[in-house]
């Protein structure tokens, strides 16, 4: 009888490391690990803002990493672009073939026909603007501005307030006035859901500012639906009746501001009539939040990025931000404004010492034009390095895209742990690993940390890291220096040298905070990072670049024969287009009741959202959770999730905004009817 073999015990462990993706809670994680695979994923206290719980889209990330979307080894394409038909080929192949194409297209016209297309909503210090930038800079390549996102209120906190750190999200537990100005932490960034609750229940008022009935507006105790792109109008009034009512603390504007004077000027027309029959909202909503803000402390504002989504949206920003400081609200232990703080570690961090070359003096690119500058830029873009995004679902005018990715003549690579739409255009495509495969750095913008995010398990098929592709591309293109970095640990060294007390934190506990800690109270613990330490309410620069000036309302409401506006929300299953592969149910569009009916449409019927860029073919949602005025079709969904391949980004113009040219994905107008 022979004797049954013992089966080897599996290795199983439990490691620590740190969520980098696109959202401002950056949970810490515990990853229970078998053989060098992932199975399950949970949320640690390392980060104790996050406390212990996740989201369900991270939850369900190893059905992404282990699922049949991942690339597993370099890809020739053998096909027609966008067909997908690619061969397997080596790394040695592949790296071989885009450095002889970059040293050609060098040669012959020049660094500044290759591009980097971009963006790091899924990355860490470690694998973006790092190696990466190294590589493009010492090419010449064109740059990139990167202004998808947050172009526009990056550009005025750092007019206003030098990016000074904002009221940590815990510390919202402590206002007696919340306002969610153009988010949806329900969402995206659900952390701060629990310490609003918390404030609520000590008797705090919730007031919501959204065209769309949010699970926090449906809670909120005054909740206004404003028209899409009409937030400025809302702030002026608010700053008109803060300066006529005798609320505006004028001591501390006196002393802590300039140009206060230039913006009580510019919102003395916008009456609360005047502002409501803009945005929509009744006029006696507008004098009730007015009012609650004049006489509720500490009052927090939770400044969003829906609001900088159209053609007024930097004004509407700065406007948005300037009312703590009209009102009086900082000084105190919840009271100011929380906007993005990844700014408050510039001081900690280095990364031109990662990157260890100048920016060179090349043509800037902003990339909401990319299918403009495809398909007209002179001198041509010939080669095209797609990694760290998914352009084809992500950006603006998504047919203008499409067209240019299509050219027989434009070499295109791209890099990335998945086949999304925007790889099956590529020439070549490139295995990367995903966050759990490499080591990495990821810093907050919400709450305030610095976080070490260690390789929890084994690569999937062939995957590489960012750092170590750049730097072998780097290599071959005999454009390495002895002494650059490109191991992790060497960039964590140039990132972090000066920083004795950052590096013996997060050796110690693998986390790091800032200075002044994780709750600052604004203009007590935390200053203006501006030159003069001063708040600057009207910056000259930002008042010539916008169009009109700053605070003046450009009006967006014209629908040039479409009558409805086109809102691409977040939702809470995906983190832009990342995680996509994973929603099964097709895309539907939302719609009022009212504008259903007048369109004689019902839930469920398959329709034709369009305008003169393009269409999507979906489904309809009639619900009251979209104002009268509204569709709202939800970005992320890849081009599986609708009948004819194309997202809400097919109509979104690729117009930018006043401040900072950024995108206006909210100017979008629309129509919906049967198919």
């Amino acid at each position: 009888m022979t004797e049954p073999v013992a089966s080897t015990p599996s290795l199983i462990s439990t490691l620590a490391t740190a969520c980098p993706f696109d959202c401002p809670d950056a949970c810490s994680l515990e990853v229970r690990v078998e053989d060098g695979r992932v199975v399950k994923i949970d949320g640690s206290h390392a980060n104790p803002y996050t406390a212990g719980y996740i989201c369900a889209k991270v939850r369900r990330f190893p059905e992404a990493v282990y699922g049949p979307d991942r690339v597993l080894h370099p890809l020739r394409r053998v096909g027609n672009k966008g067909e997908g038909r690619f061969e397997r080929i080596s790394w040695d192949q592949a790296l071989g073939e885009i450095a002889e194409r970059m040293a050609a297209v060098r040669t012959a016209g020049g660094g500044e026909a290759i591009l980097p297309l971009c963006y790091g909503g899924s990355n860490g210090l470690l694998t973006h603007d790092a190696v990466d930038a190294r590589l493009f800079r010492r090419l010449g390549a064109s740059r990139l501005a990167p202004t998808v996102c947050a172009a526009p209120t990056r550009r005025v906190a750092t007019a206003l307030y030098g990016r000074m750190a904002g009221v940590a999200p815990q510390d919202f537990r402590y206002s007696r006035l919340i306002v969610v100005w153009g988010t949806n932490p329900s969402a995206s960034g659900i952390h701060l859901v629990p310490p609003i609750r918390d404030a609520r229940a000590a008797g705090a008022k919730l007031v919501v500012i959204d065209p769309r009935r949010t699970p926090l507006a449906k809670q909120a105790d005054l909740h206004l639906a404003v028209r899409p792109g009409t937030d400025l109008a809302v702030a002026l009034a608010l700053h008109r009746h803060l300066f006529h009512t005798g609320a505006a603390d004028l001591e501390f504007l006196r002393s802590a501001t300039d140009g206060w004077e230039e913006l009580e000027r510019r919102a003395e027309g916008w009456t609360f009539e005047r502002a409501a029959e803009v945005s929509g909202v009744p006029a006696a909503d507008l004098e009730a939040f007015a009012a609650w803000y004049a006489e509720i402390s500490p009052a927090v504002i939770r400044v969003g990025w829906g609001s900088e989504r159209n053609r007024n949206g930097g004004s509407a920003t700065a406007a948005v931000m300037a009312l703590p400081a009209v009102a009086g609200k900082f000084g105190v232990r919840g009271g100011g404004y929380l906007q993005n703080n990844s700014g408050i570690w510039n001081h900690q961090i280095d990364g031109a010492g990662t990157i260890a070359e100048p920016e060179p003096a090349t043509r800037l690119i902003n990339m909401n034009k990319i299918g403009e500058v495809l398909l007209e830029a002179e001198p041509p873009v010939e080669l095209l390095f797609i990694y760290n995004c998914n352009p084809a679902m992500t950006l603006p005018n998504q047919e203008k895209v499409l067209r240019g990715f299509a050219r027989e003549d434009l070499f295109t690579v791209v890099f990335d742990p998945f086949l999304t739409d925007s790889a099956l255009w590529a020439d070549i495509v490139l295995p990367a690993t995903t966050f759990l495969e490499h080591q990495e750095l990821t810093r907050s913008y919400g709450a305030m940390l610095l976080q070490d995010a260690p390789a929890v398990s084994d690569r999937v098929g062939e995957a590489r890291p960012n750092y170590e592709v750049f730097g072998e591309l780097l290599e071959r293109l005999e454009l390495a220096r002895a002494d650059d970095a490109v191991a992790p640990e060497a960039l964590r060294a140039k990132l972090l040298g000066a920083s004795d007390a950052t590096w013996r934190a997060l050796d110690r506990e693998a986390v790091a905070f800032p200075p002044f800690g994780s709750t600052p109270i604004q203009m007590v613990d935390e200053l203006p990072r501006t030159p003069d330490r001063k708040i600057h309410l009207f910056p000259a620069d930002l008042d010539a670049e916008a169009p009109g000036g700053l605070y003046g309302f450009l009006d967006n409401r014209s629908n040039l024969g479409f009558p409805l506006t086109l809102l691409s929300p977040a939702t809470g299953k995906t983190i832009s287009s990342s995680l996509g592969q994973l929603v099964k149910e097709p895309a539907a569009v939302d719609l009022h009741p009212d504008d259903a009916e007048a369109r004689g449409l019902e839930s469920g019927a398959a329709v034709r959202v369009w305008n003169d860029l393009g269409e999507v073919h979906c489904l309809l949602r009639v619900t009251t959770e979209v104002r009268p005025g509204v569709a709202s079709l939800a970005k992320g969904f890849w081009a599986r999730h609708t009948a004819n391949g194309r997202t809400a980004n097919a109509l979104a113009p690729d117009t930018l905004t006043d401040l900072g040219g950024g995108a206006c994905f909210n100017d979008a107008r629309v129509e919906v009817a049967a198919r």
